[in-house]
């Protein structure tokens, strides 16, 4: 056998890339800040599921229920989508009109509208600009690592256009009846 000669060992080692970091949302520019109740809701226009356009201009004189959900036919979306729908006719005897707002594009709420039997309209915005302007695209994390989405918030928005009510980090469960509760409670 040969010796094997001296000297330093040149062992390979792997290195781990470490992934970018996610960019930081922008500021809400419709704010200047966090949204809070008794401020002005920021305006949108968004595509909807079956066609069309949905503006916050549209529910002037009626109260809004905005939700906010990361991702359609996701098993929480999905859920808070079904509590929200079997809960419309409710909301409706408020004067309460409710839409579910996600990145997802306009095909895929049709498909989670018509697989799910939803009874609410759904808001696309694959812009982000609407998500931003509520303050609910944001830096988020999972096991580690991180990443830009959707936070699951609810604005209940008056007759006025104004904010009456906001719910963040939504837990599902029972979720669709407080907003109702709240609705119900909300005299402008």
């Amino acid at each position: 056998m040969a010796a094997k000669p001296a000297g330093k060992s040149k062992a390979k080692t792997k290195t781990k890339s470490r992934p970018k970091p996610a960019p930081k949302a922008k500021a809400v520019p419709a704010a200047e800040g966090k949204l809070k109740a008794g401020m002005k809701a920021p305006a949108f226009r968004l595509p909807k599921d079956g066609g069309g356009e949905v503006s916050l201009a549209e529910f002037k004189g009626r109260k809004l229920v905005l939700y906010f959900y990361p991702k359609a036919d996701t098993p929480g979306c999905t859920r808070e989508a079904i509590d929200f729908s079997r809960l419309s006719g409710a909301f409706a005897k408020t004067g309460t009109e409710v839409l579910g707002v996600s990145a997802d594009p306009v095909k895929n709420q049709d498909k989670f509208k018509t697989k799910h039997g939803l009874k609410i309209a759904l808001g696309s915005d694959e812009t982000h600009a609407m998500l931003e302007a509520y303050g609910v695209w944001a830096e988020k994390s999972l096991y580690g690592r991180t990443y830009m989405g959707i936070l699951r918030n609810t604005y209940l928005i008056d007759r006025n256009g104004k904010i009456a009510r906001i719910w963040e980090k939504v837990k599902v469960p029972g979720h669709a009846q407080e907003v109702l509760d709240a609705a119900r409670e909300l005299s402008t």
